[in-house]
């Protein structure tokens, strides 16, 4: 069986990888990043290490890669050959790998009828849809209707802690222990792959609104107050009693809103929000501060951690007390090495709070939340100034 998985990268050789190695796929990943594909084919193997006490390493064989911008012919081949196709390359490369997708499956419904999932383990809702969009934008309408005879993009919701990390082995990654894939097994075409380790489930919102209002929207919050009061890392922050226990009650407002909105067992999940907090105290993760609060800009839109929740709160008659702490919070979020964040912190030097959150975070018609958020920044600008 053979898998083809976009992005080389951490995430994608540490979590996704891992369990299509498992399930006994021989994977082909494809990726621009010349040093890690050129080791994939030289070793044919490298090693996933569990960040806990026990350092557990797991080999990970059968695989090998492909530079995708030197051959994309051979990519088209492989996606013609694929069993499954994956992706794990972030959001805004998805249109970019969409023609290669696209000149593969062109090629592949050619020859065969045999269906295919492609899946994308992205950290946004609708990643496969999405992506799905962006591969027919390249396709003509004879071929986009032949192709869907046979090819589906089922979405996924996936969770796993992977750091920035550094060592010697160019193909080692720690990832930590705690992982979640869940894919919404009624988009899916012909036999459902057989992954150790993969939830099919067949309303899959339910459980991507849980990972990305829990997961998400504490890593992110824990983040940007970390920030605020001048620690570098996760472990740093989450360690801070009042920034931890903000977090818990920013999580315990999010857990009403999922409680409500579907029927999530009350004390399952406050178990469940224990242990993401506690995902975050890993002492075995060194995760930077600065890469999970990056791209601010997406992390403050209409449909992700912070807005739309809060939003769904005070439709049900729920003030966001927290959630607002952390909107507010993350607006002053500083990197010149983040352009969203040199842009918005730009976009503030010549405009009010109020326009940056109408035009990024799309609020022109919830006064409500705006009110809430500036009394929230004021209160914070005015704690700076003390301190």
């Amino acid at each position: 069986m053979l898998a083809v998985h976009f992005g080389a990268g951490n995430i994608g050789r540490g979590f996704i990888g891992q369990l299509l190695h498992k399930a006994g796929y021989e994977i082909c990943f494809v990726d621009v990043n010349e040093e890690i594909i050129n080791e994939l084919n030289e070793k044919k193997s490298y090693t996933v290490m569990l960040a806990d006490r026990t350092q557990e390493e797991i080999k990970i064989t059968n695989v090998r890669g492909i530079n995708s911008l030197k051959d994309p012919g051979e990519v088209a081949k492989v996606i013609s050959q694929a069993d499954i196709v994956t992706t794990a390359v972030g959001p805004s490369i998805l249109p970019k790998i969409a023609k290669l997708i696209a000149e593969g499956l062109i090629e592949r419904v050619e020859n065969s009828d045999k269906a295919l999932n492609i899946i994308a383990c992205e950290n946004m809702i609708g990643g496969s849809s999405f992506l799905r969009d962006e591969v027919y934008l390249n396709m003509t309408l004879a071929q986009k209707k032949k192709t869907e005879q046979s090819v589906s993009f089922p979405d996924a919701a996936v969770d796993r802690i992977v750091p920035i990390q550094s060592h010697e082995d160019k193909l080692l990654v720690a990832v930590e222990p705690f992982y979640e894939w869940v894919i919404d097994q009624s988009k899916m075409i012909g036999e459902v792959p057989a992954i150790d380790g993969v939830t099919y489930v067949e309303d899959l919102l339910p459980y991507i609104e849980r990972k990305l209002f829990t997961v998400n929207t504490g890593h992110a919050a824990t983040a940007y107050l970390g920030n605020f009061y001048g620690y570098k890392t996760i472990k740093e922050a989450i360690s801070d009693e009042n920034i931890r226990n903000t977090v818990s009650s920013i999580l315990d407002e999010t857990g009403k809103l999922l409680v409500k909105k579907y029927n999530f067992d009350l004390d399952q999940h406050s178990a469940y929000i224990k242990k993401i907090i506690g995902r975050f105290d890993n002492e075995y993760i060194s995760d930077e501060l600065s890469r999970v609060a990056r791209s601010p800009i997406r992390k403050l839109g209409a449909n992700d951690r912070f807005i739309k929740p809060a939003r769904e709160l005070i439709n049900f008659g729920i003030t966001p007390n927290y959630l607002v702490k952390a909107i507010a919070v993350a607006l002053f979020y500083k990197n010149n090495d983040d352009h969203e964040a040199v842009e918005l912190q730009s976009f503030l030097q010549d405009h009010s709070v109020e326009e940056l959150l109408v035009k990024y975070s799309e609020l022109s018609d919830c006064k409500k939340l705006i009110s809430f958020i500036l009394d929230e920044y004021n209160q914070l600008e005015k704690d700076l100034l003390v301190h």
